[in-house]
């Protein structure tokens, strides 16, 4: 067999696992449908909808919604997370890299004191300053005079993040302790028990829209991941191209947020997880990854509202897990380099 031969079966492999993880999120996502604690704890019988009209009404008017945000969430957090990872050439990057999630935290908890608790606003406010925030890291980072241009992104995201974190921490001082600093501290433990299918109509249109475009730019990833004079003597524009791909990689991020509140770890851990099933080519680990990232927000917010009596936020939980998996998959790759 040779190379040409041996590379198209590889990539027929990847294809078929692929499909196969994508039909195992669906599948996972229509058992857990009758995952709950009504009528009674665990799961309930599936022909139980048609009898019940209480049941009926619980998995189409609130499971099914936070099932489906839970796996656009997934999806967008993820390929974010990608995204960035690949932009920066630096496995250890988030979607809250370069202070997009502090930005966008402070801009949530800003309109939840100004009595927008609810609505385009919140979501709005998230989104410009988490853009704002990308801005700010980005035009500080040329303005440094220390280290590679890669170094001082980091240290200029260090510096936005703990800015918009201080300005976050005097929002909650003045925030109302018995109403509204309850609801900041709830949005930034995240959680998907506000899902109501008027929040993913408001947001579905611009995060698909997101969604298509990174796995439009998934071929040009692998270039923009090398050095700059390689990828513009291909005929790309890397300047160009990753301005495009960190605003949209954010803008998705932050729309999502906004209506899930901060969830970590979900946008480190999936792309580790799809490179290390799909490789390095982005064609595949993209996608990849984004299956991986529903598959990983629908088990974890399963799991949040159905194993105690009240309901564990997801962001403990994508944390908990999250850095579980993460340290099995460090220890494994120091295993591999041992040998």
């Amino acid at each position: 067999m040779n190379a040409s031969q041996s590379y198209i079966l590889i990539q027929h492999k990847r294809a078929w696992l692929l499909t196969l993880l994508s039909l195992a999120t669906l599948l996972f996502a229509f058992l857990f449908l009758f995952a709950g604690r009504y009528p009674t704890a665990g799961f309930s019988i599936p022909s139980d909808w048609l009898k019940n009209q209480m049941t009926r009404s619980i998995i189409l008017n609130i499971r099914l919604p936070r099932i489906l945000l839970a796996l656009l969430a997934g999806a967008m957090l993820s390929a974010s997370g990608f995204t960035f990872q690949m932009l920066f050439s630096n496995p250890l990057v988030e979607p809250g890299f370069l202070g997009v999630s502090q930005g966008a935290a402070f801009g949530a908890a800003l309109m939840i004191v100004l009595g927008f608790s609810k609505g385009a606003m919140i979501q709005a406010s998230a989104t410009v300053f988490g853009l704002l925030a990308l801005l700010s890291s980005y035009e500080l980072a040329k303005r440094f005079h220390f280290g590679g241009w890669l170094l001082r992104l980091v240290l200029s995201g260090i510096a936005v993040s703990a800015i918009f974190a201080s300005a976050l921490g005097v929002v909650k001082l003045v925030a109302e302790p018995t109403k509204d600093l309850q609801d900041i501290t709830f949005w930034m433990m995240g959680g998907l028990w506000n899902a109501s299918w008027n929040q993913i109509f408001s947001v579905l249109g611009l995060v698909i829209l997101c969604l298509v475009i990174l796995y439009g730019f998934r071929w040009r990833m692998n270039l923009l991941s090398l050095q700059e004079k390689t990828a513009f003597s291909v005929g790309l524009n890397p300047k160009r191209d990753r301005i495009i791909l960190l605003c949209v990689a954010t803008i998705g991020t932050t729309l999502t947020i906004s209506i899930t509140g901060l969830i970590g770890w979900v946008g480190l851990i999936t792309p580790h997880l799809g490179r290390k099933l799909f490789g390095s080519d982005s064609s595949f680990s993209l996608p990849g990854s984004m299956v991986l990232g529903s598959c990983f927000l629908l088990f974890c917010d399963t799991l949040g509202r159905t194993v105690l009596p009240t309901e564990i936020p997801i962001g403990l939980l994508t944390s908990f897990l999250g850095s579980i998996m993460f340290i099995i998959i460090l220890s494994l790759k120091h295993q591999e380099g041992k040998a």
